[in-house]
C-alpha cells in the first residue's frame, strides 16, 4: 500500500514528542517527513543495548553528524535517561530539532522525567481518518478491522489484528513489568471490552475479572498510559438536569475493540456492531480535535433518567451534539436525546449519524449517513457545513 498522506501537522519549529499507540504510523510518518534525519530506533535490540549502557553516546552521534538538523528517537520511553541528554543538547543552542516518538508516557512519568521541562511540545498521532484514506475508506471494513495503519496495510489484516493485543501484552505490559499477574490483566482486557462505548463501572469490571476494584483502576491507568483506551466525561456545564456521574469508556480503535470483545451465541451481533460504530466515530472526533490544535473538548451527556447523547463537543468552534445509531432507519425515539439536549442548550448544533443513505433535517436536527460524515471530517475544516459531503 502506498504512503497515505496524514492530516497531522508538526510544530512549525522546535523539538516535540509524538505519541501514539503502536502501529499508528509514527515511524513511517517521520521517515517520510524527515528522510535525512539521524534516527535512533530503540526497538532495534543492538541500538537499545548500547543506548541503555551509555545514554551519553547520543552526544557523540549528534556531534558526528553536524549537517543533520533533525534527530529522531523512536520509542523514547524505552530509555528515559536519554531525555537528560536531549535536554542538554537543546540547551546548547545547536539548532537541532529532536522528534521523540513513543507509544507510552507511563515509564517516563514513573521515572520522574519532566518531558524536557516544556522544551518540547506534545503531539499525538491517531489511527487513519476516513478522509485520509479517501476512496479507499470502507465503513464496513473499518468496523471489522479498524483503522490502525499497521492492520489496514497488512496483507492479512485479520491475523495482524488478532495478534495486536498479544503484542502489547508481551512487549509492553509483561516485558516492562507493569503488572504482576499477566493472567489477571488478560482477563481484565476481555472484561473491560464489554464497557466499550458505555458508562464505565469499575466495580462491575472487577467482579467480572475477579480482582479488586483498586486493581482494575490501576489496570485502566495502564491502558490509558499505553494510549490504548480513554474516558469521556459527562458534559455538565450549566446543567439544568440531574446528570450521570460515570464517564464513558472507549478502546482507541474499533478493530482492536472487536478483537478483544468475546462473542458467541448469546451475543447479539448488532450490539457489538453498534458499539464498534460509536467507537469509530469517537476516534475520528478525537483525531479531529487533536489535529486542529484549538481548544475543543469531547464529552457525552446523560441524565439520571437515562436520556443520552453520545458526543458533545464544546470549545472555540461551538457546541455540537452528536448521536450515533447503527440503523438504516430513523425512528422518533432516536431523536429524543438530541431534542432534550437542545431544549437545555438551544444554541447547540445537533447531528444524528445513521447507516442510511439519505441526508435529512428533522426539526433542528441534521440527520447524516455516518460514512458521509466521517469521509468529510477534516481538521482544516469545520465539523460540518452544507457544502461538505455533497
Amino acid at each position: 500500500m502506498e504512503f497515505v498522506t496524514r492530516f497531522f501537522q508538526p510544530p512549525h519549529s522546535g523539538s516535540y514528542f509524538l505519541f501514539g499507540p503502536r502501529g499508528t504510523g509514527k515511524s513511517s510518518w517521520t521517515q517520510h517527513q524527515y528522510p535525512d534525519a539521524l534516527r535512533i530506533d530503540l526497538l532495534d535490540p543492538p541500538v537499545f543495548r548500547t543506548s541503555s549502557a551509555r545514554p551519553e553516546q547520543l552526544r557523540e552521534l549528534v556531534a558526528g553528524n553536524p549537517a543533520t538538523r533533525q534527530v529522531i528517537i523512536d520509542e523514547v520511553q524505552k530509555i528515559p535517561d536519554l531525555l537528560a541528554v536531549v535536554h542538554a543538547l537543546i540547551e546548547s543552542k545547536q539548532k537541532r530539532q529532536f522528534i521523540l516518538t513513543g507509544s507510552s508516557a507511563r515509564k517516563l512519568k514513573r521515572s520522574g522525567t519532566d518531558l524536557l521541562a516544556g522544551r518540547a511540545v506534545l503531539r499525538t498521532l491517531h489511527p487513519y481518518l476516513a478522509a485520509e484514506l479517501g476512496n479507499r475508506f470502507d465503513l464496513a471494513r473499518a468496523l471489522r478491522i479498524g483503522l490502525v495503519p499497521l492492520v489496514v496495510e497488512a496483507a492479512e489484516p485479520d491475523d495482524v489484528l488478532a495478534s495486536y493485543s498479544a503484542l502489547y501484552l508481551r512487549e509492553e505490559v509483561h516485558a516492562e513489568g507493569l503488572v504482576r499477574n499477566i493472567g489477571a490483566f488478560s482477563r481484565f482486557l476481555e472484561a473491560v471490552s464489554f464497557s466499550h462505548a458505555a458508562p464505565l463501572n469499575t466495580s462491575n469490571v472487577a467482579r467480572e475479572c475477579q480482582v479488586e476494584r483498586k486493581t482494575v483502576e490501576g489496570y485502566l491507568e495502564i491502558l490509558e498510559d499505553l494510549l490504548l483506551a480513554y474516558r469521556v466525561p459527562v458534559f455538565t456545564r450549566r446543567a439544568k438536569r440531574e446528570l450521570a456521574a460515570h464517564p464513558k469508556f472507549y478502546l482507541f480503535d474499533a478493530g482492536v475493540f472487536r478483537s478483544l470483545r468475546p462473542h458467541g451465541p448469546l451475543d447479539r451481533p448488532q450490539e457489538i456492531e453498534g458499539a464498534a460504530l460509536e467507537g469509530l466515530v469517537a476516534q475520528h472526533l478525537r483525531a479531529w480535535i487533536a489535529y486542529r490544535r484549538e481548544k475543543q473538548d469531547l464529552f457525552y451527556w446523560r441524565t439520571r433518567h437515562g436520556v443520552e447523547v453520545d458526543f458533545i463537543l464544546y470549545g472555540a468552534s461551538g457546541l455540537f451534539a452528536i448521536e450515533v445509531k447503527n440503523s438504516a432507519r430513523i425512528r422518533s425515539e432516536d431523536l429524543r436525546g438530541l431534542q432534550n439536549f437542545r431544549e437545555d442548550y438551544p444554541n447547540s448544533e445537533c447531528f444524528l449519524l445513521y447507516r442510511g443513505r439519505e441526508r435529512r433535517k428533522i426539526g433542528e436536527i441534521l440527520c447524516l449517513p455516518c460514512d458521509h460524515f466521517l469521509a468529510a471530517l477534516r481538521p482544516d475544516q469545520p465539523l460540518w457545513s452544507k457544502k461538505r459531503g455533497s
